[in-house]
């Protein structure tokens, strides 16, 4: 059984990496087809896969925003697009995850997913949202 909040999202990066490439694709068949999954989806990630869902529009706004000028979200890797998707998700959406705990979580995924370019981006990126959350509060 499942109960490690990091699993959790790194099965929901994977959920959401495969509905990038299959819209069509429901949460559960996805989950089914994980090699290590429980019979009942845990909870969290259903969080996080239907939340990133419900808010991607937003999301995906906010990510152009933070691009550097020039830069299209559609020139980003899928892998980063759906790892900043996951964390803008939980910073915003998840109040018991403390941002600071999103981030290193989004950097641990950059760094099973991606690569050392990509990571460090993906740190830019979520320290400039970070830094801009800061300045409306």
């Amino acid at each position: 059984m499942m109960t490690n909040r990091h699993e959790i999202r790194e099965e929901a990066f994977q959920i959401l990496f495969a509905k990038q490439s299959n819209p069509d694709a429901t949460l559960a068949d996805v989950y089914e087809s994980l090699p290590k999954h429980d019979e009942e989806i845990p909870a969290y990630l259903q969080t996080l896969v239907n939340g990133v869902d419900e808010y991607q529009e937003k999301i995906d706004s906010q990510i152009n925003q933070l691009l550097a000028s020039g830069w299209e979200i559609n020139r980003l890797a899928q892998t980063d697009l759906v790892i900043l998707r996951l964390a803008l998700f939980e910073i915003q959406y998840v109040s018991e995850v403390p941002t600071v705990v999103a981030i290193n979580e989004a950097l641990e995924l950059a760094k099973a997913y991606s690569n050392d370019k990509s990571r460090k981006f993906i740190n830019g990126a979520l320290g400039k949202f970070e830094r801009q959350l800061e300045g409306n509060n």
